[in-house]
Order: C-alpha cells, then sequence, then structure tokens
C-alpha cells in the first residue's frame, strides 16, 4: 500500500502515522523555539532538528522553507500565551488576573524580541501573523481588562490597545538579560492602573 493511498488514514496504521508526524511536529516547533531564542532565527536546521531527534528530511517535510518555520513557532507561542492566561484567569480576581495576563505578555514580547525584524522582511509567510496575534492575544487582554474594569479594581479611562502597546513597549525595549527589570516595570505599570481619578 502506498504512502498515499486513502484507506490507509482510518487505519491502525494510519493512526500511527498521524500520532507520530503530530509528535514529530510538535518536537520541531520546540526544538526551534529554543534554538532561535539562544542562536537566532538563522541557526542551522541541523541543530534545530538535531534537538528535536528527528532527520533533517523530517524538518523540511513539515516546514519546506524557514520562514514556515517561524511563522509556525510564532503561531504556537501565541497559542500558548492565550491557553495559559485563559486557564489562569478563572482562578484569580480581576485585578490579580489582569496583572498576571500583563506579565504573561510581557515576557511573550521579550522571547519574541529576535523575531521582530524578521517577521517584518516583507516574507509572505508572515502576512497571517498579525492578525493571527489581533484574533487570540487582543481579545484576551480586553476580557481581562474589561473583567477588571467592570470590577471597579482598576480604572476605566484605558484601552486595552493602550495597555497592549505599553507592555510590548517596556517588554522590547530592554536588553536581553533584563527579564526581572522588564518584570518591576510591567507590575508597576498594572499597580499604576488602580490609581483612579
Amino acid at each position: 500500500m502506498s504512502k498515499s493511498d486513502p484507506s490507509d488514514i482510518g487505519s491502525p496504521k494510519g493512526r500511527t502515522k498521524r500520532a507520530d508526524s503530530l509528535r514529530n511536529q510538535d518536537a520541531l516547533l520546540q526544538a526551534a523555539k529554543e534554538v532561535f531564542a539562544i542562536s537566532g532565527v538563522d541557526a542551522p536546521v541541523r541543530k534545530i532538528a538535531g534537538k528535536a531527534g528527528v532527520g533533517v528530511g523530517t524538518l523540511y517535510r513539515h516546514y519546506p522553507n524557514r520562514a514556515d518555520l517561524i511563522a509556525a513557532v510564532f503561531r504556537r507561542e501565541i497559542d500558548s500565551c492565550n491557553e495559559e492566561v485563559r486557564a489562569k484567569v478563572v482562578k484569580l480576581q480581576p485585578f490579580p488576573a489582569l496583572a498576571m495576563c500583563m506579565q504573561r505578555l510581557a515576557l511573550f514580547f521579550a522571547t519574541k524580541r529576535g523575531l521582530s525584524e524578521v517577521l517584518h522582511s516583507g516574507d509572505p509567510a508572515f502576512e497571517s501573523l498579525p492578525s493571527y496575534f489581533d484574533q487570540h492575544l487582543r481579545p484576551m487582554l480586553k476580557q481581562v481588562l474589561d473583567t477588571a474594569i467592570d470590577s471597579g479594581e482598576v480604572r476605566s479611562d484605558i484601552e486595552a490597545d493602550e495597555l497592549l502597546g505599553g507592555i510590548a513597549r517596556l517588554a522590547m525595549s530592554s536588553s536581553e538579560d533584563s527579564s526581572r527589570q522588564v518584570q518591576r516595570m510591567v507590575t508597576l505599570l498594572a499597580d499604576g492602573l488602580r490609581f483612579k481619578e
């Protein structure tokens, strides 16, 4: 039976292939994230494949171009940030939920600092990323902020986009090794939201 035989899809063999493929894809994205953080997005693909425990051919089968891999890592990080915040906010009061959300977004921006230049390179693989961000992270912050405003715990004259811009500037204007400083500045920004006019 050939690899492309549709009758394979529902079979145990087909399901095993699919599970293996998903595992490989997950390993590649995690490895790429870690390698990019240390060596930048121009790191050799062999390094990424080796860290993921797969061959270079497997990497290219999933991500034919480097830009495809970078975009996939970025999307996965957006999803991870969104899912993590949504899971945690339900267990917190409105202001602590907002403060936690702001810190998680700052971490997202800080760790994507090195990707900024390549993401604005004009490569078609990156065209959908701004809208993907807008669909997932902007609404999440708006919901958490609105809940905090409605609770009376924070001032009402702040928009989610303003807050997002402030978090991004704080996170991306600092040096690579100043995560504590970013965390402190975002904490101060969050605390400032509690002072009402």
